[in-house]
């Protein structure tokens, strides 16, 4: 893999602006037309944008970074996919290492899509500045971590629109096959019914993810960057993974809803708690013998703190909500991430289970409210219409013990979530194409980031 590594010693310089709606005119979907800009990636997300190749994506890819282990790493992650047997790609990674990495990026603009995956803390002021720069984002989530840098992302989105650019996170969680048959059943009447309201203490929408510090990517055990568990740079864990909670329960309980946070949003309440990591398992995920400075402040009784784990209640067009997100340092064996989401309509329950029973595998399950005489037949139905389009779905013989009846799903629909990124990036480049975003999608991200800016906000003040 060929590297152009430039080293200067000026200081970087960040500006602000905006983003949203219309792309700029000419991107047709020919090959090379994409030229992707990849800015500090200090998180693995941002190569896994490039685990694949797109046509239309040119293979040079122009890198701006400050040196270091962040780099190195994502290098060598773009390496491996470009050396492996199968399907190899064919990046070209030109690399520019300045303190002022920022600031030649937008001089330079060499290409047209910047992909950001990395600090949190910086996120946001790198997206003003690339849209100001005139240059489109794809950015991993979180595009924002507290309040201010809300205000700013807003500002984002009002830009891109004015310039015809287009700003989006990459939502890798519409695109696991549970997830999708969950939010198409949820809009058959005739099964489902409408969602309830529920209450705040008992929700008609939950979404918990459990998720875990210690794991491999790619095939490889990551290292994680040791400023991921400064809740300053990252971000608190409600204000993270929870951003992909809350969109899967717009995308799921309100398709193609126009969404306003100002009226449609009502916050109810949050909550923020650590998970403790030791000195040996710090080294672990990280490589360092000890904590940097700017975590002692998180350190008590020689062990680390890391405000990880939380949960937001809130009510959503009149819907009671509630996602939590948890974050334990390592998996035990044979295990892995979970995930359970519930949606409660007036005819029946749409559940998907991760546990030990499923195998950790996500499960769809669905439950009749009340007694439905018809229940089985509405839901064979239900099953052999999306069979058309996800063939040799079913419908368990069995019930289960609450009465719930399993969906049953090939295995070829779970292709995991590294790929997930790949199909993101997809249909980010087709929006390209059509030069412009659904009408819903820039509504829907303000609101979401709104709810976890919001969440934080509350869950701190107690």
């Amino acid at each position: 893999m060929k590297r152009i590594v430039i080293l200067t010693l000026a200081a970087a310089t960040l500006s602000a602006c905006g983003g949203g709606e219309k792309a700029p005119e000419g991107f047709t979907g020919a090959p090379g037309e994409v030229r992707l800009i990849t800015l500090d990636p200090g998180h693995f997300h941002a190569a896994l944008v490039q685990k694949i190749a797109y046509p239309q994506v040119a293979s040079d890819v122009y890198v701006y970074a400050p040196a270091g282990d962040d780099l190195r790493q994502h290098l060598d992650r773009i390496e491996q996919y470009n050396t492996r047997a199968d399907n190899p790609t064919a990046w070209n990674e030109i690399v520019y290492t300045g303190d002022d990495y920022l600031q030649k990026m937008i001089d330079e603009k060499r290409g047209n899509v910047m992909v950001v995956a990395g600090n949190n803390r910086a996120k946001t002021r790198y997206i003003a500045a690339a849209i100001d720069a005139g240059i489109n984002v794809l950015a991993d989530k979180p595009m924002a971590i507290d309040p201010a840098n809300f205000e700013l992302l807003k500002e984002c989105f009002r830009k891109a629109e004015e310039k015809g650019l287009l700003l989006y996170d990459i939502m890798t969680e519409r695109h696991e096959i549970t997830s999708i048959l969950q939010r198409e059943l949820a809009q058959m009447k005739e099964l489902f019914g409408d969602v309830v309201p529920g209450t705040a203490d008992d929700p008609s929408i939950i979404k918990e993810s459990v998720h875990h510090f210690s794991k491999a990517v790619s095939g490889v055990h990551l290292l994680r960057p040791a400023w991921f568990f400064d809740v300053e740079q990252e971000g608190d864990g409600i204000v993270d993974v929870t951003t992909h909670l809350i969109d899967l329960v717009q995308w799921g309980a309100f398709p193609d809803v126009v969404l306003d946070y100002t009226k449609d949003v009502e916050m109810v309440d949050a909550n923020r708690w650590s998970t403790t990591i030791d000195p040996a398992q710090f080294k672990q995920v990280t490589g360092m013998d000890s904590y940097p400075d700017y975590l002692q402040k998180d350190v008590r009784d020689g062990v680390l703190h890391v405000f990880s784990n939380g949960d937001i209640s809130y009510r959503l067009k009149g819907v009671n909500a509630k996602v939590t997100v948890i974050w334990n340092f390592e998996a035990p064996p044979g295990t892995g991430d979970t995930h359970y989401s519930l949606m409660r309509g007036n005819r029946a329950e749409l559940i998907i289970r991760q546990g030990a029973e499923q195998n950790y595998t996500p499960t769809l399950y669905v439950k009749p409210v009340g007694y439905a005489a018809d229940f089985r037949m509405r839901l064979s139905a239900a099953i052999a219409s999306l069979a058309q389009t996800y063939p040799g779905l079913a419908v368990a013989e069995s019930t289960e013990a609450d009465g719930s009846v399993k969906i049953e799903i090939p295995a070829q629909y779970f292709v995991g979530h590294e790929p997930h990124f790949g199909q993101v990036t997809e249909h980010y480049l087709s929006y390209l194409i059509d030069g412009r975003l659904p009408d819903w999608e820039v509504p829907g991200m303000i609101a979401k980031y709104y709810i976890t800016s919001e969440g934080v906000r509350i869950a701190k003040a107690k």
